[in-house]
């Protein structure tokens, strides 16, 4: 029986230079100028979370750079504003050199930072009196490196007030730390599974990163796809092996994710002998895209019809784009009854759901985008959009 040896199975695609171009644009080295922030857009379940942790923080490390990572999902039942303060606060120990085993073994669990800064690690978030922007401040002078805080899902911190506090904290500790003219001494990276939400923390002038843009991250390409068949294949027998093009086919199918894909391959190289693999890795892909575009199907008759129409039309466009001009709103008339109430109010209000369902974002220039990509595939499958 054909087999996958545990390494090819978990085989995982570094992007070093991806790496290394985010952190020249957090120092204004590079062509994109991220120094008063990164953030960085894209669904879940593509590869952001893993390329963080295993590319991201390893290239700030070489750089000399402390690495504060902190995700906004691990802990639901928490307060995103807490867990950010936690993350901050547990680097800032274990610069102090307290989280050693023996310190745990004898029940040490405060720090004092520069002789006045007390941080107790039993309770959540940061003492009374105590900003992130001296924490922060603390960590970089405990550690003499730069600091890099990542927060991954930073969407989420608009969901309390502790959560959004924590966002203008950021945005203070950045401008109080960093000099004009020298090299950063804080920088931040923010990700988001939802643009439009990510988008909220710079687009709204009341917003603490207002003027910064979301950059779409970039997803894994047939780069990918190629590096992993060969070392699949490498693992099977000579007349039984992965066609790359049938591969990375597959892997447009299930939406670039990395884990699903990885789960087509082990599960078919395992339980077939046959020289067909890529047919069945092509039948089962299929399914698994007809699973998604079933989910999509149901979302899409749950709209009511002004908002199905507005998902249509902005499927459609081509070009510059007004979902309030003329064109539109006929375009919009022609997918409803006469009788329907067309102007500019109920589109607005159409689109304003939508956002909320994460089926559209807003970008930075004002103009509108359907946010998940198997949704304009889907819409062209059925002949819902051109």
């Amino acid at each position: 029986m054909s087999q996958l040896t545990p390494a090819s199975a978990r085989y995982t695609f570094r992007r070093p230079a991806l790496a290394a171009s985010f952190c020249a644009a957090l120092t204004g080295e590079g062509l994109q100028d991220a120094r008063s922030g990164l953030f960085l857009a894209a669904p879940r379940r593509v590869g952001k979370s893993t390329f963080l942790r295993e590319d991201l923080v390893p290239a700030a490390e070489q750089r000399g750079w402390a690495t504060v990572y902190v995700d906004l999902w691990s802990n639901k039942a928490q307060d995103p504003g807490e867990l950010i303060a936690d993350a901050v606060k547990h680097k800032i120990a274990e610069y102090a050199g307290i989280v050693s085993k023996a310190a745990k073994a004898v029940g040490l669990t405060k720090v004092t930072v520069l002789g006045t800064l007390g941080l107790d690690l039993t309770t959540a978030g940061l003492p009374v009196g105590v900003t992130l922007t001296q924490a922060l401040e603390a960590l970089r002078k405990s550690a003499r490196k730069p600091v890099l805080l990542i927060v991954d899902e930073a969407q989420h911190a608009l969901t309390t007030d502790k959560g959004l506090e924590a966002m203008f904290g950021l945005k203070a500790a950045r401008d109080a730390m960093n000099v004009s003219g020298k090299a950063p001494e804080l920088m931040l990276v923010f990700t988001g599974s939802s643009r439009d939400k990510l988008a909220h923390l710079v687009m709204n002038s009341r917003m603490p990163f207002f003027g910064s843009l979301v950059t779409p991250f970039p997803l894994l390409d047939r780069s990918f796809t190629d590096e992993y068949t060969a070392s699949v294949n490498r693992a099977l027998a000579a007349g039984n092996q992965f066609e790359p093009e049938a591969v990375f086919d597959a892997f447009e199918m299930v939406g670039h994710r990395p884990e699903l894909l990885r789960h087509l391959i082990s599960s078919i190289a395992v339980a077939n002998e046959s020289p067909y693999l890529s047919t069945r890795l092509k039948e089962d892909a299929t399914l698994i895209q007809e699973r998604l575009w079933q989910e999509v199907e149901s979302d899409f008759a749950s709209l009511t019809p002004l908002q199905q129409a507005v998902v249509r039309v902005m499927a459609s466009k081509t070009g510059q784009f007004s979902p309030f001009g003329e064109a539109a709103m006929s375009a919009y008339k022609s997918l409803l009854p006469a009788a329907a109430t067309v102007n500019t109010a109920t589109v607005q209000n159409a689109i304003d759901a939508l956002r909320e369902r994460e089926i559209l974002w807003k970008e930075s220039r004002g103009t509108y985008e359907i946010e998940d990509q198997s949704w304009l595939k889907w819409l062209r499958s059925r002949s819902l959009a051109s």
